[in-house]
């Protein structure tokens, strides 16, 4: 490969050895080192080939000063905090990873919504403070082999998540316009064409589609009004999903759900919201129903290591075989 000089945002700082040994020893790798365009130096940009971006967003104060760069790749899978249409009319193709954490997020989601349908958290908070003898805290639960789990997003980590909840003997159905014909014959699950007839159906949900205009805040009052009171609700996939922390506090107070666990958030960290509050705080009304995680589903040891190899790899795939593995065009 040609000597060429990689950019790296920000998060992981040198000596960059996964990247090195995905990319060779030949490629000069520069640490941009900030989450905010503002403090990107106008002739690092200038000078660079390729541009690795972990959290920072790139828009046209970055792209504009992209002289020599080629291409532009995510560590991970959400891009929508790239400017994709500027990109575009840069002539620069924008690649992601969105294979390198598909066994832990299915793992995570399954973890919560088994977590939450058997009810260890509200268990655990009701016999914390009893003394002697425990009372009866049994509540209404559905036996799993007679629940059904619906899956919204049947791609890598929706398909994971069926085989991983399959041997539960849950019945499974899924909504995912983008999967081809037959795709839930192969994979083993109820195809549902629209979503709104799904939704009634369902005693768990779990979210793993993408983020975009068609998905933005789907997790509405209007979706909340079509689900079982008893539904469980689980979200590895994209904070943007939920339209807002007000609607899930509103859908958990007055019982529209029964439980949510959550990886992501509209807003992270999340800040000062009621619900959060609620959550902080154990109130009896929330405590037990309602899991919060740090967006680390995608996280192990593995994962973190594959997501930085194929970021590299992907970019010396392009500048030595022409390859743009994983494209986005959209």
């Amino acid at each position: 490969m040609t000597r060429i000089r990689v950019g790296i945002s920000d998060h992981s700082p040198p000596p960059f050895e996964v990247e090195r040994e995905a990319l060779g020893p030949d490629t000069e790798l520069v640490f941009l080192n900030s989450r905010l365009e503002e403090d990107f130096k106008p002739e690092i940009l200038r000078s660079i080939d390729a541009l690795l971006v972990w959290r920072a967003p790139i828009t046209g104060k970055t792209i504009d000063h992209l002289e020599r760069c080629r291409i532009v790749v995510r560590y991970g899978v959400g891009y929508d905090a790239i400017d994709l249409s500027r990109l575009k009319q840069k002539g620069i193709p924008f690649c992601n990873v969105p294979d390198y954490g598909t066994e832990e997020v299915a793992d995570t989601a399954s973890a919560m919504l088994l977590g939450l349908q058997r009810n260890v958290g509200r268990y655990d908070v009701s016999c914390r403070f009893f003394q002697g003898a425990w009372q009866n805290q049994s509540r209404e639960t559905i036996r799993l082999s007679r629940s059904a789990l619906g899956i919204i997003g049947v791609g890598r980590i929706g398909t994971a998540l069926v085989n991983r909840m399959k041997p539960f003997g849950i019945k499974i159905l899924g909504y995912d316009p983008y999967q081809p014909s037959g795709h839930e014959k192969a994979v083993g699950y109820q195809r549902f064409q629209f979503l709104e007839e799904m939704l009634p159906l369902c005693d768990m949900i779990s979210f793993h589609c993408p983020l975009n205009d068609e998905t933005r805040g789907m997790i509405d009052p209007s979706f909340l009004e079509r689900v079982k009171s008893s539904l469980i609700l689980v979200n590895t996939a994209r904070g943007g999903l939920l339209e807002s922390l007000d609607v899930l506090e509103k859908a958990l107070r007055e019982n529209q759900i029964q439980a949510a666990g959550l990886d992501v958030l509209p807003q992270e960290p999340p800040g000062n919201h009621s619900l959060i509050e609620a959550w902080r705080n154990r109130e009896e009304w929330l405590d037990g129903r309602l899991w919060i995680n740090p967006h680390q589903a995608f996280f192990s040891n593995q994962a973190f290591y594959e997501m930085r190899f194929k970021a590299a790899e992907t970019v010396k795939l392009f500048f030595e075989h022409g390859i743009l593995r994983n494209q986005i065009t959209e």
